[in-house]
């Protein structure tokens, strides 16, 4: 796992419990940012159980800039069958929008790009919104390719519920 980095005053370093509500406040910043504040349903005893509790779901690093918590990325692993390599998966970067521009979002992605190289990962992938076209020209500044051919597919809510119900009918 790289060191935390520093340059230009900033430095990233793993988060921990304590950091919950900063976490959360990023997180409602985020989805303010992109018109879906109301599908925020996280709190802060959710995020320390599933971040810091017996089994942890994710990985955060804060980015903080002269000692304020300024930005944040969410991440996990997940795995390419054709690689036969971990990878890791970045649900979440956020900088705040008075700090933009100073290039601590790319100081970020660097960050998870020395991070995944040490973990063996074969990818650093992410998604990113279809309107949000200044986050699309700035990852493709940084070398990332678009995905064009592949449709993001979710099941949530009740329709998550129904196609468990499917299996458990079969196996009762």
């Amino acid at each position: 796992m790289p060191s935390s980095t520093s340059s230009n005053e900033l430095v990233i370093r793993q988060a921990n419990i304590a950091d919950c509500p900063i976490i959360l406040h990023f997180i409602k910043e985020l989805a303010d940012y992109e018109k879906l504040l109301h599908e925020v349903v996280a709190d802060v005893p959710t995020l320390e159980e599933t971040l810091f509790g017996d089994k942890q779901y994710a990985e955060v690093v804060i980015a903080e800039y002269q000692d304020v918590a300024v930005g944040f990325a969410l991440f996990f692993h997940n795995f390419s069958t054709f690689l036969g390599r971990p990878g890791l998966y970045l649900e979440d970067l956020y900088i705040q929008p008075d700090m933009r521009g100073k290039g601590f979002g790319k100081r970020l992605l660097s960050y998870l790009g020395a991070l995944a190289l040490d973990r063996n990962c074969g990818r650093l992938e992410w998604w990113v919104l279809d309107w949000n076209q200044s986050a699309k020209d700035f990852y493709q500044s940084l070398g990332a390719e678009p995905m064009d051919d592949w449709t993001v597919n979710r099941v949530t809510g009740p329709a998550l519920s129904n196609l468990a119900a499917g299996y458990k009918k079969e196996t009762n």
